[in-house]
């Protein structure tokens, strides 16, 4: 009996250590979260400008013609594939690569990964990777997403792939972070727009030297931002769930500790009375 109140006490111990690692983390996913929420939501306004643009360009102009908005030279695709670096953050990870799996059934493809668990994951499954240049999200700048877009675009220029896609988890709530998959090269919708309005389209706008070079020198740009606000967005979607993740564990174990506390007093009152039942007897043999 001594012996099992013993080990409970030292597992009543191993859970509480457990415990204040796992609301340190809460406390430090949510002093992070507010930052990285604000930060996503400014973002977006940056993209949805560039969108706009290059729809405006390709719709409104006859002599339009752009290897980003044509038809796939080939029918590899490029999935970028932004994770997180580290884990304890429920099925964050687990769940944006199943979404990617999904989407990618059946393809022939190759994907540039950013974050840790992007990298290791892909490298376990040998699958062909672009760069492991941008192995840490959390050090990806605007700069960094400028440098992946130059690469993504170049290699789109020469053939390598004739797709290129976006896996990301969008930032609904605190309590909600979808995976999602984003069609992002060759603007084959914006062109089939195009082709669909210049019987009744006339160009409103003179571009200098010409809407085709604005357009692919905005290409770039746009890809740069659209990658920048799938990091942010993944950014604050991995600090929520880490928050949810960490706040149930941390309730868990208090609920574990309560538990243990409880069946370590039952055992101490049940040898308290084995005692005194002991002593009671050796009097009345007396």
């Amino acid at each position: 009996m001594a012996a099992n109140m013993k080990a409970v006490k030292l597992r009543i111990k191993s859970v509480q250590s457990t415990m204040q690692i796992t609301k340190a983390m809460e406390l430090v996913a949510s002093s992070k979260l507010r930052k990285a929420k604000e930060r996503a939501e400014v973002c977006r306004p940056y993209f949805r400008t560039l969108h706009s643009t290059l729809k405006d360009i390709a719709v409104n102009n006859t002599d339009f013609s752009s290897v980003y908005a044509a038809e796939a030279r080939s029918e590899k695709f490029c999935y970028v594939v932004i994770a997180g670096d580290r884990g304890l953050a429920g099925g964050y990870n687990a769940n944006l690569f199943k979404r990617m799996e999904e989407d990618s059934a059946g393809r022939d493809y190759m994907v540039l990964p950013v974050g840790k668990k992007a990298v290791e994951y892909f490298n376990r499954r040998k699958i062909e990777i672009v760069t492991e240049e941008f192995g840490e999200i959390a050090d990806i700048s605007v700069g960094d997403c400028f440098q992946i877009a130059n690469i993504l675009c170049r290699k789109f220029r020469e053939g390598e792939f004739g797709h290129i896609e976006l896996c990301y988890t969008s930032f609904v709530s605190m309590l909600s972070q979808q995976p999602d998959v984003f069609s992002v090269l060759p603007l084959t919708d914006l062109k089939n727009e195009s082709e669909e309005k210049n019987s009744v389209t006339r160009n409103l706008i003179l571009y200098e030297p010409g809407s085709t070079e604005v357009f692919d020198a905005i290409v770039p740009e746009y890809l740069a931002g659209l990658i920048y606000g799938g990091v942010c967005d993944s950014l604050a979607s991995e600090l929520a769930a880490r928050r949810t993740a960490m706040d149930a564990a941390t309730k868990n174990a208090g609920e574990m500790i309560d538990q243990l506390n409880l069946f370590y007093n039952r055992a101490r009152q049940a040898s308290i009375t084995q005692e005194i039942t002991e002593i009671v007897a050796g009097a009345e043999g007396l």
